[in-house]
């Protein structure tokens, strides 16, 4: 599956004084998004930190199209983009339950050596496992 979709309630703490979502908690929901991409591929941060391998955010481009509301329940659609090399590039959709477009981005994470924090390739099970993704035609998403 070269998506996963997650829903999400934002909550009031995250909204400004009309009730609209602060664009920074966008960052957060993606990053739910991508937990959720990553666990229903069998990976987790913690295990590939424990690995030696850090994900820090290399560039994100966020285009923002209709505000987020308190009380809107939101769809975060994550989708792999391409197959991993030292990078690993996540296209989001975020919509509301009218199901308007919120928000769209592009997320590049480089795969780091924990201990020298240089680029490095990514752990090979993940890489064979994103692999295996876009070699099978059966993905619904």
């Amino acid at each position: 599956m070269k998506s996963s979709i997650v829903k999400i309630k934002p909550r009031y703490s995250e909204t400004d004084q009309m009730g609209v979502v602060h664009h920074a908690n966008y960052l957060l929901y993606m990053e739910i998004g991508r937990l959720e991409w990553l666990s229903s591929l069998g990976f987790s941060y913690e295990n590939m930190e424990a690995d030696g391998v850090l994900l820090p955010v290399y560039q994100i481009d966020i285009k923002y199209k209709n505000p987020i509301k308190f009380g809107d329940d939101i769809t975060v659609k994550t989708t792999l983009k391409n197959i991993p090399t030292t990078r690993v590039v996540f296209d989001y959709e975020i919509t509301n339950s009218n199901n308007e477009i919120c928000a769209t981005a592009l997320l590049t994470l480089v795969f780091t050596d924990a201990s020298t924090f240089r680029p490095r390739k990514p752990i090979p099970e993940f890489l064979l496992a994103c692999k295996k993704l876009f070699t099978d035609q059966s993905d619904p998403l």
